[in-house]
């Protein structure tokens, strides 16, 4: 539109300008349909194998494809998304969908996934900031208590935070916070330690990883950059977006890959019985499948990224869904907390979402995260319904409200999921901020790339900062260079 009002002698000048707004993605990407249009029908660069079809390598297939690559995805589950995971559950004439993986959209200015739903139309639900807390006992937390304990806490974060230079770098924040607590009297009745424990829980979660292995120098070093705004759901879950990114996308499933061989000429990615050869490939299989060693990498990788592959954390997080014939809850807020009086399980279905106003159906999430999370998936499924809905009646039964039986229910397991062994990274002692960089650095002479959450320092354990790092403009430039260079001797 401004092509007829700029002087020719700035022809070239806006052209450099759109060119690095588009391969930075700061405009043109998504799923809007005149990008999609945009996408040729025939490739006319190399070829790029991806391995993983979650958000990261469904945000580079579209990105490379539009640039003109020939791509193929290799996923080993059934379905695209990878640790976004909606699923649909249904009985007794009731139909809900369950975000089982990543479900909040934290932070909606700048927050790419944001601009996807309003290029698909989807409106956010934003999550209300109230969530109430009920006592082992099912009675509701004195809400002067509430607020005391809630404030001493975000106190001892703040000394923590101010501390942390003059102490050990292999200092936990776990050990610097119960130090700190007793040096200055919190929580010294057990009533206060059960709130204070509560807020530990949700700490826990916030990072998927025990608070005795997060580091207290880095835990928190991306808070810096945390997109602003509200922090969101989508109604009819995060697979929408999934479903959109994946349209057109060529994936391949149920391709669990055993082996990468890359060298100066091209890479070739091993499968069960397949072999698929590209000139580059893009890794973004999460954290927890690198330290497995389920992936063998030919020649091995440099002992730098090895040695952050062993020192960044990779935590756990579980859900169980709940579907049940009608809302008995208070559906005027969209969470509520059941403070546990036992600290060896304080993180036990201590958070619930009411996904009623999201989901379609009268559906519960029940979270569970520390060292709960990791006893949970050794927990019998009748017992942990049979915990869940104590933890229910107990609040509601006391106030004349009847808890029905769940008409269906869904457990997750991540840690044991052989496709990611957990939820997401966290800085454990020892890491830094840097391990995310040297995760994300290009092996093989700009053959082999890596992308996903934890190749983010900026927005680590976020499914924002999973889908920017497969839109990084260094593979984008890299690939052009290497595909260049190929034609250069192709023509030779």
């Amino acid at each position: 539109m401004f092509v007829d009002i700029i002087p020719e002698r700035c022809s070239g000048l806006l052209d450099s300008a759109y060119n690095y707004l588009l391969s930075y993605e700061y405009v043109n990407f998504g799923v809007a349909l005149a990008i999609k249009d945009k996408i040729p029908t025939r490739p006319s660069k190399g070829k790029v194998i991806i391995i993983g079809a979650g958000l990261a390598g469904l945000a580079a297939a579209r990105q490379l494809m539009l640039f003109g690559f020939e791509v193929i995805v290799l996923e080993g589950r059934k379905r695209a998304g990878g640790r976004v995971y909606t699923k649909k559950m249904e009985g007794g004439n009731k139909v809900a969908t369950a975000d089982l993986g990543g479900s909040v959209l934290t932070g909606t200015l700048g927050n790419p996934l944001g601009l996807l739903a309003r290029q698909l139309s989807y409106t956010l639900h934003t999550v209300r900031d109230q969530c109430p807390l009920y006592r082992a006992d099912g009675k509701p937390v004195d809400e002067y208590l509430d607020k005391k304990v809630e404030v001493a806490y975000n106190e001892l974060l703040d000394k923590a935070s101010k501390v942390r230079q003059e102490l050990s770098p292999i200092i936990s924040l776990g050990e610097a916070l119960e130090t700190l607590r007793k040096d200055f009297s919190v929580a010294m009745n057990d009533e206060e330690m059960n709130l204070f424990n509560w807020h530990l829980a949700n700490l826990e979660y916030a990072n998927a990883g025990l608070l005795s292995q997060l580091s207290l120098a880095f835990w928190d070093q991306d808070d810096p950059y945390d997109m602003g705004g509200d922090h969101c759901f989508l109604p009819g879950g995060n697979g929408r977006l999934v479903h959109a990114l994946a349209e057109n996308v060529p994936i391949m499933f149920e391709k669990t890959v055993y082996a990468i061989r890359y060298g100066r000429d091209s890479v070739k990615v091993i499968t069960a019985g397949q072999l698929f050869e590209g000139d580059m490939a893009l890794c973004t299989v999460p954290l927890g499948v690198l330290k497995s060693g389920s992936i063998t990498f030919i020649p091995e990788l440099p002992q730098q990224k090895l040695d952050t592959i062993k020192r960044l954390g990779f935590g756990l997080l579980n859900k169980v869904a709940l579907l049940f014939p009608y809302v008995f809850w208070d559906s005027n807020v969209d969470t509520f907390g059941h403070v546990a009086d036992d600290s060896s399980c304080r993180g036990e279905f201590f958070l619930f979402y009411n996904y009623a106003t999201v989901a379609g159906g009268p559906l519960l999430l029940a979270l569970v995260a520390g060292k709960a999370a990791h006893k949970f998936e050794r927990m019998a499924p009748t017992d942990a319904v049979t915990k869940v809905l104590q933890i229910l009646k107990g609040i509601y039964e006391p106030q004349g409200i009847n808890v029905p039986n769940p008409i269906q229910i869904v457990f997750t397991s991540w840690g044991s999921d052989p496709f990611s062994f957990g939820s997401y990274s966290n800085v454990a002692v020892g890491a830094s901020g840097d391990d995310y960089d040297i995760l994300a650095e290009t092996v093989g002479e700009g053959r082999l790339f890596f992308a996903g959450e934890a190749t983010t320092r900026h927005y680590p354990a976020t499914m924002h900062g999973a889908f920017l790092t497969g839109l990084r403009a260094k593979m984008a430039h890299h690939a052009s260079v290497r595909t260049s260079h190929l034609q250069v001797e192709k023509k030779k």
